[in-house]
C-alpha cells in the first residue's frame, strides 16, 4: 500500500471545528483564539509529560498548592505553560487555577473577555507511576464591564460559554464541548495537529461501571453505602456492577463518557464537602457530561446549579449516565428525609 493511500487527506482538525462553529455562531472569533492557545498549552504539557523521566520532571517540587496537595514539578511547568500561553492569546481577562490561591489579573494591555479555570496537571499524585494525567479547563465570558476580580470567576456552570479536557494517555486526546456537544480530538504527532475522532459523543443511558474510591468506605454517608450495595448485590435479578478507579478524575470521567455508568466523589465524614473543586473540576466535567446526555449532582442538587462562593471550593461529585445518577440521587434524598 503507498503512502498516498494511507494518509487521510481530509482531516477535520481542532482548529478547523471551531473555527466552524464560531462561523455558525456568528463569534467574534476570540473564543476559537482562546482555545488554540489551549491546545497549544496541552501539546506542550504533552511533550513534557512523555519525556518526563529523561528530563528529571518528576518527583516532589518541595511545596503544596492551595488545596494542600504535594506540588510536583510536572504541576509547576503546566502551570506556567497553561498561564502564559493564555495571556499572550490577548483572549482573557482572569485566570483562576488549582496551583495559584489568588485569582490571576492580565494585564489590561493584553485582556480579552473570558475567564479561563483550570486544572493544569488533574491527577499528579499519579504521576511517577505512570498513570494517565490530564488537564481540565472551564471558559466564562465576563459579564460586568467592572475591573477584574474574583468575583467575576464565581458563576455557576450553567454560564459557560465552553469546557474540556485533555488527556495523556496511551495517546493525547482533547475532549472539547462549545455548548453544541461533544468532540473528541486526538493527537497525532506526525503533523502536531489535534484531529477529529469521536464525533457528537454521547453517553450511555445505563452503564454497567461504578467509580470511586471504596478505601473511604468507613466515612462513606448512610446513602452511599446504600447505593453501593445495590451495585454489589442487586436485588432484581441483574448481574452486579464493576468497579474502577484510577484516581485521576479525567481518566475516570473519560472511561464513563466512553463506557457508562457513575463516577462517585462524594462527601464523608472526613470531607463533607468532597475533595473536587467546583470551578475547575467538577463544573466543567459537569458540562461535558451533560452535554454528552448524561448527568451530574451532588446527590442533592444538579452541578451546574451551584452558586459559587469562593475560587477553590469544594464539591462532592456524582456523575455519567443519566439513569445511574438519577438512582443514586434518589437514594440521597431518602435519606435526608429522614
Amino acid at each position: 500500500m503507498s503512502e498516498r493511500e494511507v494518509i487521510d487527506t481530509n482531516v477535520v482538525t481542532v482548529t478547523t471545528f471551531v473555527m466552524h462553529e464560531g462561523r455558525k455562531a456568528k463569534g467574534t472569533g476570540e473564543l476559537t483564539t482562546l482555545l488554540n492557545s489551549m491546545c497549544t498549552a496541552i501539546k506542550a504539557i504533552s511533550s513534557a509529560v512523555r519525556k518526563a523521566g529523561i528530563a528529571h520532571l518528576y518527583g516532589i517540587a518541595g511545596s503544596t498548592n492551595v488545596t494542600g496537595d504535594q506540588v510536583k514539578k510536572l504541576d509547576i511547568l503546566s502551570n506556567d505553560l497553561v498561564i502564559n500561553m493564555i495571556k499572550s492569546s490577548f483572549t482573557s481577562c482572569m485566570m483562576v487555577s488549582e496551583e495559584n490561591e489568588r485569582a490571576i489579573i492580565v494585564d489590561p494591555d493584553n485582556r480579552g473577555k473570558y475567564i479561563v479555570c483550570f486544572d493544569p496537571l488533574d491527577g499528579s499524585s499519579n504521576i511517577d507511576c505512570l498513570v494517565s494525567i490530564g488537564t481540565i479547563f472551564a471558559i466564562y465570558k465576563k459579564v460586568t464591564d467592572d475591573e477584574p476580580c474574583e468575583k467575576d470567576a464565581l458563576q455557576p456552570g450553567r454560564n459557560l460559554v465552553a469546557a474540556g479536557y485533555a488527556l495523556y494517555g496511551s495517546a493525547t486526546l482533547i475532549v472539547l464541548s462549545t455548548g453544541n456537544g461533544v468532540n473528541g480530538f486526538m493527537l497525532d504527532p506526525a503533523i502536531g495537529e489535534f484531529i477529529l475522532v469521536d464525533k457528537n459523543v454521547r453517553i450511555k443511558e445505563r452503564g454497567k461501571i461504578y467509580s470511586l474510591n471504596e478505601g473511604y468506605a468507613k466515612y462513606f454517608d448512610p446513602a452511599v453505602t446504600e447505593y453501593l450495595q445495590k451495585k454489589k448485590f442487586p436485588q432484581d435479578g441483574s448481574a452486579p456492577y464493576n468497579a474502577r478507579y484510577v484516581g485521576s478524575m479525567v481518566a475516570d470521567v473519560h472511561r464513563t463518557l466512553m463506557y457508562g455508568g457513575i463516577f462517585l466523589y462524594p462527601g464523608n465524614l472526613k470531607n463533607p464537602e468532597g475533595k473536587l473543586r467546583l470551578l475547575y473540576e467538577g463544573n466543567p466535567m459537569a458540562f461535558i457530561i451533560e452535554q454528552a446526555g448524561g448527568l451530574a449532582s451532588t446527590g442533592y442538587e444538579n452541578l451546574l446549579d451551584i452558586q459559587p462562593n469562593s475560587i477553590h471550593q469544594r464539591t462532592p461529585v456524582a456523575m455519567g449516565s443519566r439513569e445511574d445518577v438519577l438512582e443514586y440521587v434518589a437514594i440521597c434524598q431518602k435519606h435526608a428525609k429522614k
